[in-house]
C-alpha cells in the first residue's frame, strides 16, 4: 500500500496514475476537500495525517516547501511503519534535502529526495523528468517505483543535495524565460507587431534548440573570437529600450542586461563576444 500527501495539481495526478496502474493508495491533503476529489478514483481518504500512513510500505510528498514537509513528516510519524521508505517529491531547499536525509536516517526510515519537471498532465501520463541523487543504493531499490512515475529518470550521482539544486538551476531558467517573454511582447506591442507574427517566428525558428551550443561556448570562455560582438548587443539593446520607451512599455529583463552590458564596456570589453558577460560566473 502506498500514501501519497499532498493532493494539488500534480499529487491528484500522481496519484490517479498509480490508481490507473491498480495499486492501492491512501492519501491526505491539508485541504481535505481537495483529497476527496480522489475518491471516485479509488483513492482511500484520510483526515489525519497519521492515520493515512499506517500501514504503508512506502509514502510520496509534493508539498510546499520545506516548512510543510518537516512539519508533516513529524505529524505523520505515529503512523510510520519500520523501514519506511519517503519519497519526497516537493522542490525544497539543498541543505532541507541533506537535513531531512540524515534525520529520517537516525530513526530508522528512508528518505530519498526526488524533485520533478512535470506538469500535471506528465504526472497523468507517467511523462517528463525525475531527478534523483545520494545514497546509489537506496537509489537503485527505488529505480523500478521512480522510473514508472516519469518518462526519464535523471540520477546525479552520490551527493545528497544535488538533485535539489538541479531542480533549482531548472527553475530559475523557466523565470528568465518568461520574463524574457514579457519583455519580447511588450517590445511587440510597442512596434505593432501583432503576437500572431511571433508565433509564426518561434514557430520557424527555436531559439530553445540554441542553448547547449550557447552554454558550451560560455563554458569555453572563447570570447576573443566574437559572433555577436558585445557592443553591437548593446546597441541592438538599447535600440529595443527606445522602442519600449516610446510606447511607454513596461520591460522587466532588458535594462537590467544593458547595465550588465555597460559595465563589460567599461571594463575594455566591447569588441568580445557579448557572452562575455557571462565570465565573472565561469
Amino acid at each position: 500500500m502506498i500514501t501519497f500527501i499532498g493532493t494539488g495539481l500534480l499529487g491528484s495526478n500522481f496519484v490517479k496514475a498509480m490508481l490507473k496502474k491498480g495499486q492501492e493508495v491512501h492519501v491526505w491533503n491539508r485541504t481535505i476537500a481537495k483529497a476527496r476529489e480522489l475518491e471516485p478514483f479509488g483513492a482511500k481518504v484520510f483526515d489525519a495525517v497519521s492515520e493515512a500512513v499506517k500501514g504503508a510500505e512506502r509514502i510520496h510528498l509534493t508539498l510546499s516547501d520545506d516548512h510543510a514537509v518537516d512539519e508533516i513528516l513529524d505529524q505523520a510519524r505515529p503512523g510510520f511503519v519500520p523501514g519506511l521508505i519517503i519519497i519526497d517529491h516537493t522542490t525544497t531547499s539543498t541543505q532541507g534535502a541533506v537535513k531531512r536525509t540524515e534525520h529520517w536516517k537516525k530513526l530508522g526510515y528512508t528518505y530519498l529526495h526526488a524533485p520533478v519537471f512535470m506538469g500535471p498532465q506528465n504526472a497523468l501520463e507517467s511523462t517528463g523528468y525525475m531527478l534523483v541523487s545520494g545514497d546509489q543504493d537506496v537509489i537503485k531499490r527505488q529505480e523500478g517505483v521512480l522510473s514508472e512515475m516519469t518518462g526519464k529518470l535523471l540520477n546525479f550521482g552520490e551527493e545528497t543535495n544535488r538533485a535539489a539544486g538541479i531542480k533549482l538551476l531548472g527553475n530559475s531558467f523557466l523565470l528568465f524565460l518568461t520574463a524574457g517573454l514579457s519583455d519580447t511582447l511588450a517590445l511587440a506591442q510597442a512596434m505593432n507587431i501583432p503576437t500572431s507574427d511571433l508565433v509564426s517566428l518561434f514557430g520557424h525558428w527555436n531559439p530553445g534548440a540554441l542553448v547547449p551550443a550557447r552554454l558550451k561556448r560560455i563554458l569555453e570562455a572563447d570570447f576573443d573570437n566574437p559572433s555577436w560582438e558585445l557592443q553591437m548587443s548593446r546597441k541592438d539593446t538599447r535600440l529595443m529600450m527606445e522602442e519600449a520607451g516610446a510606447a511607454k512599455k513596461h520591460l522587466a529583463i532588458l535594462p537590467a542586461i544593458a547595465a550588465e552590458m555597460d559595465k563589460w564596456i567599461a571594463k575594455g570589453y566591447g569588441h568580445s563576444d557579448w557572452t562575455v558577460i557571462a565570465k565573472e560566473n565561469l
